[in-house]
């Protein structure tokens, strides 16, 4: 079996950056993926699942939101290694592309106060597991860390 292009990554040399995983052609349009990485793999802690599953939900809601990206998302979600998020556009687009998106969008998250839309019994399979708190703070951390003074080589995967 051919080794999956995530996997051919080297994630020991990957820090936390915003990366174009791949790009799908499917029928007349092309889907980016985006790895947003919050924390570098096998060094940093990895992130817990409440403040994961907050980030998603507010992530999710954000986006979908959006008045010039929400028609053009396909998903948000973690990864599985509690590192970071993927992101899918359709749309053909380059990691520095879509920086101001992701500020605003995590800026969002560390300020965001109150009730997480979709946090209930019915909405959720797992509401209970919530921690925004945390999601707040990653989301600050993320923003002063990377986001505000990204650099090259936080935009493109490292060889």
């Amino acid at each position: 079996m051919n080794k999956i292009a995530s996997f051919t990554i080297d994630h020991i040399k990957l820090q936390p950056g915003v990366y174009v995983s791949r790009k799908d052609q499917v029928e007349h349009s092309v889907i980016t993926t985006f790895d947003l990485r919050m924390t570098s793999p096998n060094e940093e802690p990895v992130m817990n699942t409440a403040e994961m599953h907050a980030i998603e939900h507010l992530a999710a809601t954000f986006l979908r939101n959006h008045g010039e990206f929400g028609t053009k998302i396909i998903y948000f979600g973690p990864m599985g290694c509690r590192t970071g998020f993927y992101l899918l556009l359709n749309g053909e687009y380059t990691s520095k592309d879509i920086v101001p998106l992701l500020i605003e969008l995590y800026e969002f998250i560390r300020d965001f106060k109150g009730e997480i839309p979709g946090a209930s019994a019915k909405d959720c399979g797992n509401y209970l597991d919530m921690n925004l708190p945390m999601a707040n703070y990653l989301a600050k951390k993320y923003l002063q860390e990377v986001l505000y003074q990204i650099s090259e080589e936080r935009l493109v995967y490292p060889v």
